[in-house]
């Protein structure tokens, strides 16, 4: 006999309303596919169809993001009488912030790969044609970005992407979307940044950057030694 797995989402009533129990050993997907089943199918003594009901989520030891958040508040919107009052971590704080600064990674993303990050990325390789690169931030690619790249995909929209050869087959910041030209300046070996001006986005050279962006320009002297 197989062994049976026990539920990863737990519901208990209490004086104040429903405490709900998401097992962290669970991935946040799975976890997401259960407690949409429940909500949607589980109507035992129409507890979801009663009165307003508060709710408390139990992470265990995870830590969610913002935007998994998000996806739990409109999950629970299915049902309009259980209102969450809030969310608590045996970790602390239950949202996992964001690393501050740039993080770099390196390799490649080839056709059907999907690569996402939280903040700013420097990646250094190439983007290939069918690959995707996703960024919360700005990317920068030390090398050939061919296929789509999305930056500041929460809305963001000074968010910029660059790279050594950008030859992409789309790009986007934040909710625009901007097709190239059908030929690229093969010649063109310096490397651009592409922006959102106005309404749609734009590419420039490199250097141009810090008129453009003003804000992300080092102005102070730096002194530290190594």
């Amino acid at each position: 006999m197989g062994k049976v797995l026990k539920p990863g989402v737990t519901i208990k009533g209490t004086k104040e309303g429903l405490l709900f129990f998401l097992d962290d050993s669970r991935p946040f997907t799975a976890i997401m596919n259960e407690l949409k089943y429940k909500l949607e199918h589980n109507n035992a003594a129409h507890i979801w169809d009663g009165p307003e009901m508060k709710v408390q989520i139990k992470l265990g030891k995870r830590q969610i993001t913002k935007q998994e958040e998000l996806e739990l508040r409109n999950l629970f919107a299915i049902r309009k009488n259980l209102q969450i009052q809030g969310f608590e971590s045996e970790a602390g704080s239950y949202l996992l912030e964001p690393e501050h600064g740039i993080q770099m990674l390196v390799g490649t993303v080839r056709s059907g790969q999907v690569l996402q990050h939280v903040g700013d990325l420097l990646f250094a390789g190439d983007v290939n044609p069918g690959g995707i690169i996703q960024s919360t931030g700005s990317i920068f690619v030390l090398g050939a970005l061919r296929g789509l790249a999305h930056a500041g995909v929460k809305g963001d929209h000074t968010a910029i992407i660059a790279a050594s050869i950008l030859r992409p087959t789309q790009l986007r910041i934040a909710e625009i979307i901007s097709r190239p030209p059908d030929h690229w300046e093969e010649k063109e070996v310096e490397m651009q940044f592409a922006y959102v001006h106005g309404e749609q986005i734009s590419v420039e050279k490199m250097h141009l950057l810090s008129q453009i962006r003003p804000e992300k320009e080092w102005k102070e002297p730096y002194h530290r030694g190594i």
